[in-house]
């Protein structure tokens, strides 16, 4: 690694400083990462923002990371990586201090007709989100890079606005722009522990040459990269990352190489970039090699780890043939260097739930180049107003459960997601490590009857059942998969007869005490002072009037709540509830391991229920939105009459000892009446049919309650609630858009997500969430379209099309459920 001078000096300047007892923030870690957090808060205008390296800027993972940057137009935050681009092109004239980068351009090429199909399905979406990007025949292909292979090239992309980058000096840029605005940066000082105190950090211990001392502040922001898991753990933070070996080759100089763009073959799983008159070609490997199970050492410094070629040669192999070049080059360099990686291939960015003032910023997933630049911006913001600038949602540490920091469940998972960069993005795609981790009291039962299991958040999820002799495994394909069937089959029982289908997996938090009830009515949207036995459909909202979180309350005693979550939102509903809690007497507890959650539902529900049941479960006795205690076969649960799927029914909650008894018992009553077992593939098609709102794809924290169509959920008569002038404000003003229900009238075609909705001819907007409606007979999805100033007839009166994967196909719109628009089958 070569420092430039003025990046020495600037090195030797930070040294003479002393350290400080107080701060505003203290950020752990000098790798791209925690210099543009210091950097971003710094020119937020913070005061007193410190950053401690344990041993050098850069020294762990950024020094060799390959310093590719993009815009991809499919990614959690791709606004995060346009700025990082801007960013690290405005960083020399600011600090003097060149970064490398250059705007080579990338080419993505695919060799399976399935990767095209996925190839021309970004290729639309990046005009939608403001992505340059388009499509390569085989010669323009040839043109732009002609060492590379083309003769089983079935598409090619080409994105002119992507590059390259020097990961070391964009890092010291980074550290001298913030020093510039009065941070300060010490290196070989060695973080010991975080302090508490009443719930939140307090100060920082450190050690420095045998020297220890202590730093008062509110704020810490964990960017220790590989080490941050165990550094999270002395706080009892859980922070789910795991390092990775990373493989590069770099070549020798090759004689006439001229300037070229970064080449990704995701199908054979490497990279190219040239650099200097050499070549480096990396790999991502479809099952990568964990490392530091025990632990990272200390003393790793600018450290590379052992060479294994017998693991790199597969690559090697396919880059020999990919691009003829290598043969005759020489190898300067085989580079094997660690990497971290998280649970899901999203980074972990945010306010730690377990501890106020924990801040994180880890866990990229090789992409810490690309990303850091928006991701130290987008914290500083959400640190400096009290609330992310817009949905994080895909990158909130919130999303992570405390399991998911065991090291063994972290070690296999990690192996495969290397590889899911690259992988074919499918529908529906499965995870198949650490799997089995949690599992429903039902789960051997409906294992031997024939479910084919998905996991979320850990838990295993029955998502189709497989018919007898029928493979049980996913074939995937962005057409209709092995599954399709299955899943028509399973829609039809609970529209036409009854299906059972198991939701032990929601998250259930009880909130009782004194002050239970004026709490939650300052969260929720809706009005949750209701008589005992009543469900409240609500929303909590932000001070914007997004959606922070979309539930059901049950009001179970004058002192008690139940409130059900989904299973990917429930630490975050927890952070958001506790951090709410003021002086009120209230206590918030996760009960979602006490109770299993049977549904059944359909037309037969309510004759299969009275056999298994003494209970009334007529309309008089238990109307929609209520629940009553039952006693079922020979146990005890409640019956809530709630759906998510457009069908009279009922969520059984069942205490978790009794659940398979309770199963048993409904399976055998429910053998004459059309009894099916449906998974959550049926689930979804039915929901998107009703039009019901899936949070964190049609609805979260940018989606303003009322642009999303759920007005009806929220209660401005009601005394102060957060988001409450948020809501008024944009009554008076109008709606600038809505969230709208299409229907493809070819009923060949399939919606996933994020296709692109066209209006009158022009991009309009996106699919939120999409699925097959077996009764409506097409491909059903929802997406916000613009609608300043104008009336619900003009928005409808509209042509509509939706384009997939540069197909554009007729669409029928609604913005009342297509199926059962005035809810009578949900009433029955």
């Amino acid at each position: 690694m070569s420092v430039s001078p003025e990046v020495s000096e600037f090195v030797q300047l930070s040294e003479k400083q002393s350290l400080p007892f107080k701060a505003r923030v203290v950020i752990i870690g000098g790798g791209v990462s925690g210099c543009s957090i210091a950097y971003h808060l710094a020119k937020l205008g913070w005061s007193d923002v410190i950053l401690l390296e344990r041993k050098k800027l850069t020294c762990g993972t950024t020094w060799h990371a390959a310093g590719l940057v993009s815009e991809p137009p499919i990614a959690s935050t791709p606004n995060l990586y346009k700025y990082s681009m801007q960013l690290y092109s405005s960083l020399e004239e600011e600090t003097g201090i060149a970064t490398g980068l250059r705007r080579v351009g990338s080419l993505s090429i695919a060799l399976t007709e399935e990767r095209k199909h996925e190839f021309y399905r970004q290729l639309s979406l990046a005009a939608a989100v403001g992505a340059e990007a388009r499509k390569l025949s085989v010669d323009e292909l040839k043109e732009m890079h002609p060492h590379v292979d083309v003769s089983d090239v079935t598409a090619a992309l080409h994105f002119p606005n992507d590059g390259q980058c020097d990961p070391t000096n964009v890092t010291m840029a980074l550290a001298k722009g913030a020093r510039m605005r009065g941070a300060a940066i010490f290196e070989g000082v060695q973080v010991t522990g975080v302090q508490t105190r009443n719930g939140r950090v307090s100060s920082v211990t450190w050690e420095k040459d045998g020297e220890r001392g202590v730093i008062e502040t509110d704020n810490v922001v964990n960017c220790a990269g590989m080490w941050a898991r165990e550094l999270g753990s002395k706080s009892n933070v859980a922070i789910p990352l795991h390092a990775c070996e990373h493989f590069y080759m770099i070549t020798e100089p090759i004689e006439g190489l001229t300037r070229l763009p970064v080449l990704r073959v995701r199908d054979e799983q490497t990279y190219y970039k040239e650099d200097a008159g050499k070549i480096l070609f990396g790999a991502v490997e479809l099952k990568a090699k964990p490392w530091g199970m025990d632990g990272i050492p200390e003393s790793f410094c600018f450290d590379q780890l052992p060479e294994d070629f017998a693991h790199f040669e597969p690559i090697m192999e396919k880059a020999l043939k990919r691009m003829p070049i290598l043969a005759t080059a020489g190898i300067r360099t085989f580079f094997n260097g660690p990497e971290s990686f998280t649970p899901d291939d999203h980074y972990l960015l945010g306010e730690a739930p377990e501890l106020r003032g924990y801040w994180v910023a880890c866990g990229y997933n090789t992409g810490g180049i690309a990303s850091s630049g928006g991701a130290g911006l987008a914290l500083a913001q959400w640190m400096n107003d009290g609330e992310p600038p817009f949905d994080l949602s895909g990158v909130d540490i919130r999303r992570m459960q405390p399991f998911q920091k065991n090291r063994s469940y972290l070690r296999e998972r990690v192996s495969e997601i290397v590889g899911v960069t690259y992988a074919d993005q499918f529908p529906a795609r499965q995870m198949t490590t650490s799997r089995d981790v949690r599992r429903s009291p039902i789960h051997e039962h409906l294992k031997v009857r024939g479910a084919v299991f998905g996991e979320a958040v850990g838990w295993e999820r029955a998502n189709w059942f497989a018919r007898q002799g029928q493979e049980r495994e996913y074939r995937y394909s962005w057409h209709r998969q092995n599954w399709f069937d299955n899943q028509r089959n399973e829609h039809v029982a609970i529209r036409e007869r009854v299906g059972i289908f198991d939701l032990t997996s929601f998250g259930k938090i009880r909130v009782e005490g004194r002050d239970a009830c004026s709490f939650l009515q300052q969260l929720c949207s809706n009005d949750v002072d209701v008589p005992i036995g009543r469900i409240v459909y609500t929303q909590m909202l932000n001070e914007r009037g997004g959606i922070e979180s979309d539930f059901t309350v049950s009001r179970l005693t004058e002192t008690a709540f139940l409130l059900v979550v989904s299973a990917f939102t429930l630490h975050r509903d927890l952070s958001w509830l506790r951090r709410h809690v003021g002086d009120e007497f209230v206590v918030i507890t996760d009960m979602s391991a006490s109770e299993s959650v049977l549904a059944v539902m359909g037309p037969s529900s309510r004759e299969l229920l009275g056999r298994v049941s003494p209970n009334d479960f007529s309309n008089k006795n238990n109307p929609f939105g209520t629940f009553q205690e039952i006693e079922i076969g020979m146990g005890l649960a409640r019956a809530h009459r709630v759906t998510y799927v457009g069908e009279l029914g009922w969520e059984i909650y069942v205490p978790t000892d009794q659940a398979a008894h309770v199963f048993e018992a409904i399976e055998v009553a429910g053998a004459d009446v059309g009894l099916k077992l449906c998974g959550l593939h049926a689930i979804l098609s039915c929901r998107i049919e009703k039009a019901y709102r899936g949070f964190g794809e049609d609805i979260g924290s940018d989606d303003h309650v009322l642009e999303a169509g759920l007005g009806f959920a929220v209660k401005t008569a009601k005394p102060r609630f957060i988001g409450r002038d948020a809501v008024l404000r944009k009554r008076e003003a109008g709606l600038g858009r809505r969230l709208v229900q299409f229907r493809l009238k070819d009923p060949t075609p399939l919606m996933h997500h994020n296709e692109v909705i066209f209006r009158n001819g022009r991009i309009a907007g996106t699919i939120t969430s999409a699925d097959y409606g077996h009764t409506l007979g097409g491909a059903i999805g929802l997406g916000y379209v613009s609608c300043k100033n104008e009336s619900e007839e003009e928005l409808l009166s509209s042509s509509y099309e939706i384009e997939i994967a540069g197909e554009r196909f007729a669409a029928d719109v609604s913005l009342k459920p297509m199926y059962d628009p005035r809810s009578e089958r949900v009433r029955a």
